[in-house]
C-alpha cells in the first residue's frame, strides 16, 4: 500500500458516503459533508495517477482498483444528484433525470462490453475526450452539490418573506441580515452552470461510448 493506492482506496470508500451520510445527517449537514467528500475525492483522481508515475509507484492494484473507484463515485454521486434535486426549486425530472440516466446507461454498457471482450479489452484504451467526460461530470457534480447548499439557506431563510421584501433586499432598499443579496444569485447560477455542465457531460458520454463501440465492432462480429 503505497500512498496513490491509498488515496485509490480513499476515493473507493468515499463514494457510497457520499450517499450514505444523507442517511444519517439532516441538511444542510449532509450537504457539507457529501460536497466536501466529494471534492476531495475528485482531487485524488487526479493526485493518485500523478504521484504513481513521478514516484514509479504503478501498480496493478492501483489499475484494477481506479477505474472501479472513478465509476463509483460517479455513479453513486448522480443518484445522490438525482434524488436530492426533486426537493430543491429550480430543478426538473427533465433536466435532471434524463442526462443521469443516460450517463449511468453508457457507463454499464462500457463496463459489460469491457468485461466481454476480456484480454482484449485493452483495445479500447481511455482517450482524451474520455478524460474530459469524467472531469466534466466531476465539476458538474460539485456545483450541483453546492447548489443545494445555497438552495437550503435560501429557503431556510426566506422563509416567511414576501417577494416585495426579498426585492427590496436585492436593491439594498432592505438591511440584509442574513447575507440573502450573495446567496439568491448562487442559488441561480449554480443551477443553471450545474445543469449545463451535466447535460454536456452526458452528451460527451455517449460520444465517448459509441466511440468505444466502434472500435470493439470488428471483434464483436467475429464467430
Amino acid at each position: 500500500m503505497n500512498i496513490p493506492n491509498i488515496l485509490t482506496v480513499f476515493r473507493l470508500i468515499a463514494a457510497p458516503a457520499v450517499g450514505i451520510v444523507y442517511v444519517f445527517f439532516p441538511a444542510p449537514y449532509a450537504d457539507w459533508i457529501a460536497l466536501s467528500l466529494f471534492v476531495f475525492a475528485a482531487l485524488t483522481d487526479y493526485l493518485d495517477g500523478y504521484l504513481a508515475r513521478k514516484w514509479g509507484q504503478v501498480t496493478a492494484f492501483g489499475r484494477m482498483l481506479d477505474p472501479i473507484a472513478d465509476k463509483a463515485m460517479v455513479m453513486i454521486a448522480l443518484l445522490v444528484v438525482g434524488i436530492r434535486s426533486q426537493y430543491i426549486p429550480g430543478y426538473s425530472d427533465l433536466t435532471m433525470l434524463l442526462p443521469i440516466i443516460l450517463i449511468m446507461f453508457r457507463e454499464v454498457f462500457v463496463a459489460g462490453l469491457r468485461e466481454f471482450l476480456g484480454d482484449r479489452a485493452n483495445t479500447l484504451k481511455v482517450t482524451g475526450l474520455a478524460k474530459w467526460k469524467t472531469a466534466t461530470q466531476m465539476t458538474a457534480i460539485a456545483v450541483i452539490l453546492s447548489s443545494f447548499l445555497f438552495g437550503h439557506y435560501y429557503w431556510a431563510l426566506s422563509s416567511g418573506m414576501t417577494n416585495e421584501f426579498l426585492n427590496g433586499i436585492l436593491n439594498g432598499e432592505i438591511d440584509d441580515t442574513y447575507g440573502l443579496r450573495w446567496i439568491i444569485p448562487m442559488v441561480d447560477w449554480s443551477i443553471i452552470i450545474g445543469t449545463w455542465l451535466l447535460w454536456i457531460a452526458a452528451v460527451l458520454t455517449l460520444v465517448t461510448g459509441f466511440d468505444y463501440f466502434r472500435k470493439a465492432l470488428p471483434m464483436l462480429k467475429e464467430k
